[in-house]
């Protein structure tokens, strides 16, 4: 099939690509870009006019919960909420039920994707069998059935040393390690962000040195090794430092933050708002500021989404018994955007940190709007006004801080492999 989107305003990083600009697809490829390109006959067309026309999005740090949480969200729903996002293609986290890590998971994942998803899905696998840090995986296995990654996300690797092994025998295979940096002696049984808010409301808190002291060894452990370390989920400050010092010092490490991490603060949790807890958590305004200055100064290099469905039964309970996690694959691009509007990206970096970027990091071949490439593409309405309402919304879970607000921006059209999966 022939594709034709007219009229939108292309931005593509991958080339320095800023202009007004026709997108021809054919046969699920980029076939031209250029100045009023004819259409085929029997085209599809699609007017983005007013609208930026990118590279698909990659969320890079998904939980689809499936297999066996799929009363949280499975494959179908997951990719759903995805493309409703603008986002092509997700890497989806091992903490499912069994773990992803073995070539029957990696593959089931895969198989189910590819017959009834939606978009794009690439499994990160475990670093160690059954998340228990104790004995690593085979990581050569899980490559080789798919996956793009590995991780124990959910779960630091407590072990130094299985972690510097595994940092090791990763770079001997070409696979990215994602590190969830949590000192989980420090966190103890705290359930919020050690400060003023945790100590009016009666919670028990978790200082930001847990997450610090963790990405500081990661650090180490690279620069030691000569290894490369991704950091997952930045949310503090001191992280933010230790990375942009060891990136200085031309240290392999890489690290993404999520959207709640640059639009809220523990202030949210206030009144005991199960959506406002998350692992690790909301932070204060300090660490919001830091976050946003290491976005602007390159020192984080992309946006993922960190998407943690949960049923209603898991949130609608006491604070310190609910589960960790938002939902953000529908909300991530408006909040993103927001970024731009506020002078601390340009439109361009923003779609390097949420495309180019993690499709560069994890090795795949998507992120480009250049002749030949796969076409994965969104469409992209940066005025158009919508309210985030329970019963819109795509994914099963309905775990929001945003529920009720109204976002401005938001995908208009999502192409994945040259075909319109989503229009709004």
């Amino acid at each position: 099939m022939s594709l034709l989107i007219k009229n939108g305003r292309v931005i593509d990083p991958s080339q320095n690509l800023d202009g007004n600009f026709d997108v021809l697809v054919e046969n699920g490829l980029v076939k031209e870009i250029a100045a009023n390109v004819n259409a085929p006959s029997d085209c599809i067309i699609i007017d983005a006019s007013g609208k930026y026309v990118v590279p698909g999005l990659i969320d890079m740090h998904v939980h689809l919960r499936d297999p066996g949480l799929e009363y949280k969200e499975d494959i179908v729903s997951g990719t759903k909420a995805a493309v409703a996002g603008g986002f092509t293609s997700l890497c989806c986290m091992p903490n499912t039920k069994p773990v992803i890590d073995n070539k029957t998971v990696a593959s089931y994942i895969i198989n189910k994707a590819k017959a009834e998803g939606f978009c794009n899905v690439f499994p990160v696998g475990t670093i160690t069998y059954g998340l228990s840090g104790e004995r690593m995986s085979e990581m050569g296995e899980l490559k080789e059935s798919g996956c793009v990654a590995v991780s124990d996300d959910g779960k630091p690797v407590h072990n130094s040393e299985m972690m510097m092994r595994a940092m090791q025998y990763a770079a001997g295979i070409g696979i990215m390690v994602i590190s969830h940096a949590e000192e989980l002696e420090l966190v103890g049984e705290g359930v919020m962000n050690e400060g003023y808010t945790s100590t009016e409301l009666g919670l028990k808190g978790i200082p930001r040195v847990a997450e610090d002291i963790a990405t500081a060894r990661e650090t180490m452990l690279a620069e030691y090794t000569g290894s490369s370390i991704h950091i997952a989920h930045v949310s503090t400050k001191g992280a933010v430092r230790i990375i942009r010092e060891a990136k200085a010092r031309g240290v392999k490490v890489t690290c993404e933050t999520a959207p709640h991490y640059f639009t809220l603060t523990d202030d949210a949790v206030r009144g005991y708002n199960t959506n406002a807890k998350m692992n690790p958590p909301l932070r204060e305004a300090d660490d919001v500021a830091a976050i946003k200055e290491g976005l602007r100064d390159g020192t984080i290099d992309a946006i993922a989404t960190d998407h943690a469905p949960h049923h209603l039964d898991e949130k609608d309970i006491e604070f310190n018994l609910a589960m960790n996690g938002i939902i953000g694959l529908e909300t991530s691009l408006p909040l993103s955007l927001q970024l731009v509007r506020d002078g601390i990206l340009t439109l361009n970096e923003l779609i390097d940190k949420m495309s180019c970027k993690p499709s560069h990091l994890l090795g795949l071949d998507r992120g480009t709007l250049k002749a030949g490439a796969i076409a994965d593409i969104t469409v992209i309405d940066p005025d158009l006004s919508w309210r985030v309402e329970a019963e819109l919304l795509a994914s099963k879970s309905k775990n929001s801080p945003w529920l009720g607000q109204n976002m401005t921006g938001g995908a208009t059209a999502t192409v994945v492999n040259g075909i319109p999966v989503f229009t709004r």
